[in-house]
C-alpha cells in the first residue's frame, strides 16, 4: 500500500524482435545481397545477414541485388529480384516480353555465350560429385538461341469471365500466361498465338478444348487440338482455320483414352538429318560435305528434339566421335524413332535399334525402309530391366552402343555395360544428374571418359544436354573395313 497515489513511470514498451524472414527482408533491402554463383537449375545463389542461403530468380554471379522472399523454408529461403543495384556484364534485355513470369525460359536475362559456359560447368560439377574428371571443358554444340523451338504445348483456358488464355504455365505453378509472343518458337509457330486466341474465341465450346500442340515438321506445320467432347459445329471452324493458316489439323478426341482424327489429309509429319562425309583431295584440312540426306517421319506424341540445328550437330557428333566402320555391329538403345540408328547404319550397314514403345519400334522399322536401309533391326525390349539388358548384350559382340535415355536414365544398362565387351559406349542424355550417376557405373567397368560435349538443345533455360564417349582400354576396336561414304 505504500504505493498507492504515487504516479508510475511508465516502462519503455520492448520493441517487438523481427520475425527472421522480416530481419532477411530489412538486411536485402538496406544493403541488398552478393550473388556468389549459379545454382544448376539457373537461380542465383547469396547468403543473407545470418548465413543463412537464398536462391535468387533472375540474379546472376558477381552481381548485388535487392530482393523479396517468397518462399521461406528451414535450411534456404526462394527469393526474385527486386533491383539490381549492380549488373553482371553478362546481363542482357530479356528478348522476350514474358520473361520471369512465364516459366519457359528462366536464363533469357544472361548472354547466351556465359549460358553456355555455366552449362559446361554444371556438367562437370555434376561428373566431379561422382570421381569423374574431364580433361578438357566440354564441346559446345549450339544454335542461334531464338526461333529454335520446332514443337510446343500450349494450354488453353477459359476464365470464369468467359476470358481465353492461352499459353505456357507460370513457373512452379498452374496459372497459365497469356502469351503474345515467344521469341524460342520457330517463326512459323509464333505467327499463330494470335490467330489461335481469335480461333478458341469463336467457338462455341472453348472449355472443350484442353491444349493445343503445335509441330513444324519440314514437310508443313501441324496442330493438333485435345478435344474435351466432339463440337461438330467447332470442328467446322477448326477445319476452316487449318485451310486459312495452310496446315495440318488433328483432334485428340475423348477425356480417357484419347483416339487422334484427321479433319486434313493425313500428314507426311518428318524431319531430315544430313548425313555428311570427310573429303581429303585437294584440300589441306578435311572438309565435311554433306552427301546424303535422312528423311525421319514420326507422329504427333513421338519424341522429337526440338533443336532441329543442334540435333544436326549432335548427330554429326557421334558420326566423328564413334567414326563406324563397315560391318561393326551397333546397338542403339532408347532409338525413338531412329535419329542415331539410321545414320549409324548408313555407315556401318548393321544396327539394331531397341525402343520399349512398340509403336516407336514400328516407327523406326517404317523409318529404315523409307531410307532404304535394309540392315536396321527394329527391336522392342524393357531396357529398365537387366535381364532383357543382359540378353541383348550376350546376342553377339556389339563393337559400338549408343544410348539416349530419358530423364531416368539407364542405371540398368550402364550396369551391364560395365561387365561387357563393347569397346565404345556414346552417351547422350538430358540430366546431368542421372548421366553422372550411370557414367560412374562404366567408370567402375574400366571404361574411361575420353570426350564430352554439351548440346544446348533448349537455349535460354537451365536445362542441360550432354554427350559422353566412352573407350575401354583393354577391349581393342573391331578390325574390319573403314566405312565408305553412306549410300544414296
Amino acid at each position: 500500500m505504500a504505493m498507492l497515489g504515487k504516479r508510475r513511470t511508465p516502462k519503455p514498451a520492448a520493441k517487438k524482435a523481427p520475425t527472421p524472414r522480416r530481419a532477411q527482408q530489412a538486411a536485402s533491402d538496406d544493403r541488398g545481397v552478393e550473388i556468389l554463383r549459379l545454382a544448376h537449375d539457373g537461380r542465383g545463389v547469396a547468403r543473407d545477414a545470418a548465413g543463412k542461403t537464398l536462391f535468387v530468380d533472375r540474379a546472376l554471379p558477381g552481381e548485388r541485388v535487392e530482393i523479396a522472399v517468397h518462399k521461406s523454408r528451414q535450411r534456404f529461403d526462394e527469393a526474385h529480384v527486386r533491383e539490381v543495384l549492380k549488373a553482371a556484364p553478362e546481363r542482357v534485355t530479356p528478348p522476350c516480353v514474358h520473361f520471369g513470369v512465364c516459366g519457359g525460359c528462366d536464363l533469357q536475362h544472361q548472354a547466351l555465350e556465359a549460358q553456355h559456359h555455366h552449362k559446361q560447368q554444371v556438367l562437370a560439377e555434376q561428373l566431379a560429385r561422382q570421381g569423374l574428371t574431364l580433361g578438357d571443358a566440354p564441346a559446345l554444340l549450339t544454335s542461334e538461341g531464338l526461333g529454335y523451338r520446332r514443337r510446343a504445348r500450349l494450354g488453353v483456358k477459359v476464365d470464369a469471365e468467359g476470358r481465353i488464355h492461352l499459353g505456357f504455365r507460370a513457373r512452379g505453378s498452374h496459372h497459365l500466361i497469356d502469351m503474345t509472343a515467344c521469341p524460342v518458337l520457330v517463326p512459323a509457330l509464333e505467327a499463330l498465338l494470335a490467330p489461335l486466341r481469335e480461333q478458341l474465341a469463336s467457338l462455341d465450346a472453348p472449355r472443350q478444348v484442353g491444349h493445343l500442340e503445335l509441330i513444324a515438321s519440314d514437310g508443313g506445320v501441324c496442330l493438333v487440338v485435345r478435344q474435351l467432347r466432339a463440337q461438330p459445329d467447332d470442328a467446322q471452324r477448326w477445319q476452316a482455320f487449318a485451310a486459312a493458316h495452310e496446315l495440318s489439323l488433328g483432334w485428340l478426341l475423348g477425356r480417357e483414352s484419347p483416339r487422334l482424327e484427321w479433319l486434313t489429309e493425313v500428314p507426311d509429319l518428318h524431319y531430315g538429318v544430313m548425313l555428311a562425309a570427310t573429303e581429303r583431295e585437294n584440300a589441306q584440312e578435311p572438309v565435311r560435305e554433306p552427301v546424303r540426306e535422312l528423311v525421319l517421319g514420326f507422329a504427333p506424341g513421338d519424341f522429337l528434339q526440338v533443336n532441329a540445328e543442334v540435333n544436326q550437330r549432335l548427330v554429326d557428333t557421334a558420326l566423328e566421335w564413334l567414326a563406324p566402320k563397315s560391318g561393326e555391329r551397333v546397338l542403339d538403345c532408347f532409338a525413338g524413332v531412329g535419329n542415331f540408328s539410321l545414320a549409324l547404319a548408313a555407315y556401318t550397314g548393321m544396327v539394331t535399334g531397341v525402343e520399349g514403345n512398340p509403336l516407336m519400334v514400328e516407327r523406326l522399322a517404317a523409318n529404315a525402309r523409307r531410307n532404304d536401309l535394309s540392315g536396321v533391326s527394329a527391336r522392342q525390349a524393357d531396357l529398365t530391366r537387366e535381364d532383357q539388358v543382359r540378353a541383348l548384350l550376350d546376342e553377339t559382340d556389339w563393337d559400338l552402343v549408343v544410348l539416349d535415355p530419358p530423364r531416368e536414365g539407364a542405371e540398368a544398362l550402364s550396369r551391364q555395360l560395365a561387365t561387357s565387351r563393347v569397346s565404345r559406349i556414346l552417351y547422350v542424355s538430358c540430366d546431368p544428374a542421372t548421366l553422372a550417376r550411370d557414367a560412374a557405373h562404366l567408370a567402375a567397368g574400366g571404361y574411361r571418359l575420353v570426350r564430352s560435349a554439351v548440346a544446348d538443345m533448349f537455349a535460354q533455360t537451365a536445362h542441360l544436354e550432354a554427350v559422353l564417349l566412352f573407350e575401354h582400354p583393354e577391349i581393342p576396336a573391331s578390325d574390319v573395313t573403314p566405312a565408305q561414304m553412306p549410300k544414296e
